[in-house]
């Protein structure tokens, strides 16, 4: 094997590592892209509520949410694997959320908020697994 051959292997190794230890990925049942609205119809904000369905309350409870802040955050389709996806960049990772349903909303009342009265905030399963603390 020649030696150019090699440095390229070894680089593209160390550069998939070193881009997937930086991703990650999240499952959930369903992603709702929410307009919040005035009374006038005029949109207050748009946020992203990732939910999961429970079989005991049947019906979906919130896992998270974030305030869409740029286009790019925008729930995506994607076609293999069959789906919807939201990715972003965040504290030097990105963040992709993948679920097999979508919903688009216009609401006066926050969803999220309303969904607490079934799974309170501090009971919520977390998207991404919480980094042991630094010694």
């Amino acid at each position: 094997m020649s030696s150019i051959f090699t440095v390229y292997l070894i680089a593209a190794a160390g550069l998939q590592s070193a881009s997937s230890a930086h991703r990650q990925v999240a499952r959930v049942d369903l992603i709702e892209l929410n307009h919040f609205v005035d009374e006038e119809g005029r949109e207050v904000f748009r946020q992203l509520i990732f939910y999961d369905w429970s079989d005991q309350q049947n019906r979906f409870l919130v896992r998270s949410w974030r305030l869409i802040k740029s286009a790019d955050h925008l729930p995506k389709r994607s076609w293999n694997p069959r789906g919807y996806f939201a990715s972003w960049r965040e504290n030097g990772s990105i963040r992709r959320v993948e679920a097999s349903q979508f919903r688009e909303t216009w609401t006066q009342k926050d969803p999220e908020k309303q969904n607490r009265r079934w799974l309170p905030e501090d009971q919520r399963k977390a998207l991404w697994a919480e980094k042991p603390a630094s010694r």
